[in-house]
């Protein structure tokens, strides 16, 4: 089987969203059930202001044509396969942030907590995009997916900042916070708790547009916060 990206709009993420969603409860290791839980949430960022996806699908060897490594890659594919249907190992999605979501509340909330003067909460909140979800499927990670969804997803975005908030968990040891350290995020705020979650997050966050990871391998793109 082969890994390919493909772009997901609005209609297309509603059609596969419990397909979606499944990849995020394996990948997530939730409880079944879970996907009906989290739908209603889906379908309402799908229908936010400037919503974008991104997936891994994965198809058969034998549909891949001669040469698809080259210029015209998405043509070659379309002539052999059908991505639209082909099976979900990977998805991921953001948005624009904006005042009135929960998310940006909270998060300025925690700003204001840690003591970060107005300026600096304002210089990062007035143009970020929320990097929201971002999920591989347990059987298709460590082939680096995690990061090819993430930089097609973040490619020619116009906000100055990317924000996302993930699981603290000891010494940072899982393949997304090798993820996202890797791509030059840095602390934002550690051990937050959202309203209504008993889980201790991180906010984590850097400038926009990415850039190649630098050679000695230091974190890159701050996203400016300062005290």
């Amino acid at each position: 089987m082969s890994i390919f990206l493909i772009d997901l709009a609005p209609p297309e993420m509603e059609r596969r969203l419990t397909e979606a969603l499944t990849v995020y409860v394996d990948a997530m290791r939730y409880p079944r059930g879970t996907e009906s839980q989290r739908a209603a949430m889906w379908l309402e960022h799908i229908r936010r202001r400037g919503w974008r996806a991104v997936a891994a699908v994965e198809v058969p060897d034998t549909a891949e044509p001669d040469g698809i490594i080259g210029a015209d890659l998405d043509r070659q594919l379309s002539l052999a396969v059908d991505p639209s249907n082909a099976p979900i190992v990977g998805v991921a999605y953001g948005y624009p942030g904006a005042p009135n979501q929960w998310w940006q509340q909270q998060v300025v909330l925690g700003l204001q907590r840690s003591g970060f003067p107005p300026q600096a909460i304002s210089h990062v909140m007035s143009s970020y995009f929320e990097l929201t979800e971002l999920h591989i499927h347990p059987r298709a990670q460590g082939r680096g997916l995690g990061e090819a969804l993430a930089r097609r997803l973040l490619t020619d975005r116009q906000e100055n900042h990317v924000l996302l908030s993930t699981p603290e968990t000891n010494g940072e040891a899982n393949r997304a916070w090798r993820l996202y350290r890797r791509l030059g995020f840095i602390d934002i705020i550690r051990g937050y708790y959202f309203a209504g979650d008993p889980r201790a997050f991180a906010v984590l966050g850097r400038t926009l547009p990415l850039q190649p990871a630098p050679p000695d391998g230091c974190p890159s793109g701050t996203p400016g916060l300062a005290r």
